[in-house]
């Protein structure tokens, strides 16, 4: 019966931590709507700088690169977990499921290196 409950465990704090996530997002942009308003009620002035600062954070040049790296260390980790169980199906069957964030991870660093000489990241 335990047994049975892993996975069932793993997906729901999956869901949990993605929730989190989601929720002090919300919230930190509901907190700056909040001031905003504060500040208009107020009479004061919003120069564009300031409201630039209260947006989203500025991403780094190297913010696609950051993401294809943890999706290369992801995809390694599965396909070493697969050829350390010393069984030939699972280790071809996690090495398969580890093609999944290799990909993502090419197409990061795709991103980044095209968007290098942009210079909008």
């Amino acid at each position: 019966m335990s047994e049975e409950l892993i996975p069932v465990v793993m997906f729901i704090m999956i869901g949990v931590v993605i929730t989190t996530a989601f929720y002090f997002k919300h919230r930190t942009r509901a907190e700056i709507q909040k001031t905003v308003r504060v500040v208009l009620e107020k009479g004061q002035e919003l120069s564009p700088e300031l409201l630039d600062s209260l947006g989203e954070p500025k991403k780094s040049g190297n913010h696609d690169l950051r993401r294809a790296l943890v999706f290369m260390a992801l995809a390694l980790a599965t396909a070493t977990f697969g050829y350390l169980l010393n069984e030939e199906d699972v280790a071809e069957k996690l090495v398969a499921i580890a093609m999944f964030p290799f990909f993502i991870s090419l197409a990061y660093l795709a991103m980044w290196k095209l968007g290098k000489g942009e210079g909008s990241n």
